[in-house]
């Protein structure tokens, strides 16, 4: 009796047990994902092909070189010569670039009597875009100033007289070139003739050990002052690909407020329909006469752009349908660019242009007649939006 008294109540803790298991089975636990935004800094980078932004320069100008004299009687200190330039250059960003030159003189000295030599010097320059750094990049920018510093070798040939003796097996035989390692530093000012052709003068200073003009004596750094100008060609504009990662950030939380605006508007439409089903049957109901709904599309620009891209031309479209259906309606096609870029002028022409660009594809590509569309101009003197980089856009408004 007792056995059989256990085993029952084993029997009984079992069946309690599996139910407890297949009731623990059937729950689904839903953990719900927490979506965190990843902080993006709202900076606008630029960035350029090794291939673009080459540039050759040809030039002339003068020399005065700063190096050792011993004077005679009627012999000037310092000499001024003719010089020669060419140079290849690449701007990398549009801040810094590099450029290799050279340059080709006479070198005229004093050493007890007048001495000429002939001077070759090749340098790689690290330039910088002052203009560009400071006041915003500007691809087309009519004129820039242009700081540097370089590095390079000047091989200077042709001494002649007794400046410099070197020991041989026979004596002494005179020493008539020098090789030297030059650094510089110079400012460039370039003045914008056309998209491929720029006007540049220059003033540079080189300086060199103190063998340069074959003497070493006195001062342990000679140098030389350079003057010169000439022609800069591009080949091929100057152009920079610029990027801000908050563009598209701003793209998504405006098609976001879309979605909400949407879904308000669905729950209007089952609250309607829901007042309307409780009043069956229905009364006949009249077709109202298309109304003037409020335009909600607008349209996004790049910065310092007119162009539609292909993301917000479905905005177009959708106003041109509108449009169509509302055949009497009228639009105000407001113009805007924000203020932390550009002049308050340009601006003001940057926000018409785009206008007229939203306006010329509704014309030419849906058949919008012109006179339903206004272009009003804001520039940057209004902003529409907190945001800054949100006041890039036409807004759609009627009179």
């Amino acid at each position: 009796m007792k056995k059989n008294l256990l085993l029952a109540i084993v029997g009984c803790g079992g069946l309690l047990l599996s139910a407890n298991t297949a009731k623990a089975q059937e729950a689904v636990v839903v953990e719900e994902s927490v979506v965190t935004e990843v902080p993006v800094e709202c900076k606008t980078n630029y960035s350029t092909s090794w291939k673009d932004n080459w540039y050759i320069q040809a030039g002339a100008g003068m020399m005065v070189p700063y190096v050792d004299h011993y004077n005679v009687a009627g012999h000037a200190k310092r000499h001024i010569t003719a010089i020669y330039n060419v140079g290849v250059g690449h701007w990398f960003s549009p801040y810094l670039g590099v450029r290799a030159t050279g340059f080709f003189g006479k070198l005229h000295t004093d050493w007890g009597h007048y001495n000429k030599a002939t001077m070759f010097n090749g340098n790689v320059d690290l330039q910088w875009d002052m203009l560009n750094s400071l006041c915003g990049p500007k691809a087309d920018r009519a004129f820039s100033i242009i700081p540097y510093v370089g590095l390079g070798v000047a091989y200077t040939h042709g001494f002649r007289g007794d400046l410099a003796m070197i020991p041989t097996d026979g004596g002494r035989k005179l020493k008539t070139k020098e090789v030297t390692l030059p650094v510089a530093a110079g400012l460039q000012l370039r003045l914008r003739l056309c998209d491929y052709v720029d006007f540049f003068a220059e003033a540079r200073a080189n300086f060199y050990g103190d063998n340069f003009d074959n003497v070493s004596s006195g001062k342990p750094i000679e140098s030389t002052l350079m003057v010169y100008g000439g022609l800069s060609f591009n080949l091929g504009k100057r152009n920079y690909k610029a990027y801000n990662p908050c563009e598209y950030v701003d793209y998504i939380n405006s098609l976001n407020n879309q979605v909400n605006d949407l879904r308000g508007a669905l729950a209007t439409t089952s609250a309607a329909l829901a007042a309307a089903e409780a009043q069956l049957p229905c009364p006949e109901v009249q077709a109202p006469a298309p109304a003037a709904a409020p335009l909600l599309a607008t349209v996004r620009f790049k910065i310092n752009s007119a162009v539609i891209t292909d993301e917000e031309a479905v905005n177009v479209y959708n106003v041109a349908q509108w449009m169509k259906a509302n055949p009497e309606a009228k639009v105000y096609v407001q113009g805007y660019a924000d203020k932390d870029t550009g002049t308050a002028a340009y601006n003001m022409e940057l926000s018409q242009r785009r206008g007229q660009s939203v306006v010329d594809a509704l014309v030419n590509q849906y058949g919008i007649d012109p006179s339903r569309l206004t272009i009003q101009a804001n520039g940057s003197d209004v902003q529409p939006y907190e945001t800054n980089d949100w006041n890039r856009i036409v807004i759609f408004t009627q009179p």
